[in-house]
Formats: structure tokens, sequence, C-alpha cells
């Protein structure tokens, strides 16, 4: 059973940086695409940022420069560096893989950007 499993998540005060990590189990294969979506509270789900297989990313625009994304195809693990957080980037944080045909999402992390 494949499985999506991510860590790294918490409170960082404004200005503070955290990272991101989803390590993919059950299979041998490499996830097409890997990334990040977010959820605040009343809101809908968005993407924060995908990378391939190939190397293709996208971003969102309210977090190119600060949010960095990076892959290790080997190991089917996806990070995601969060640097210059403002308090607008809380929200609860979904793994995301597709593999072939099938998306997979993680359990949420909760990242919480406040004084």
């Amino acid at each position: 059973q494949v499985q999506l499993v991510e860590s790294g998540g918490g409170l960082v005060q404004p200005g503070g940086s955290l990272r991101l990590s989803c390590a993919a189990s059950g299979t041998s294969f490499s996830f097409n695409s890997m990334g990040w979506y977010r959820q605040a509270p009343g809101k809908q789900r968005d993407l924060v940022a995908i990378l391939t297989n190939t190397g293709s990313t996208t971003i969102a625009d309210s977090v190119k420069g600060r949010f960095i994304i990076s892959r290790d195809n080997a190991k089917n693990t996806v990070y995601l560096q969060m640097n210059s957080l403002k308090p607008d980037d809380t929200a609860v944080y979904y793994c995301y893989g597709q593999l072939i045909v099938r998306e997979y999402w993680g359990q949420g992390t909760q990242v919480t950007v406040s004084t």
C-alpha cells in the first residue's frame, strides 16, 4: 500500500524558516510528480509547489522567492524549504504524489506562523 508521510511542521515566528519532508513508502516506482498543497481554515486546498521526475517545477506566486521544492527520486522523497515565513502561510500542508494514473495524499502537517 502506497503511503506518503510528512514531517517537519510546527510553530515558527514571522520571518523564520521550516523544512517539510515527505517520504513515500509501499512502492519501488518513482512518482511522476511530487509536491505540496496547503489548506488554511475556511479556505480551499491550494497548490504550493510541484516537481516532476524530469525536473519541471510549478510554484505558487504567493511563495515564489521564499519556498524551495526539491526531490530525492531514489528515495521517493520530496522536501519544501520555507523561508521568510508570513502569518498568511499558516495552514495544513499536504504532501501530494502522482504515480502513473493514481494520486496520493499525506495526512497533513500543521504549519503555524505567529508571534
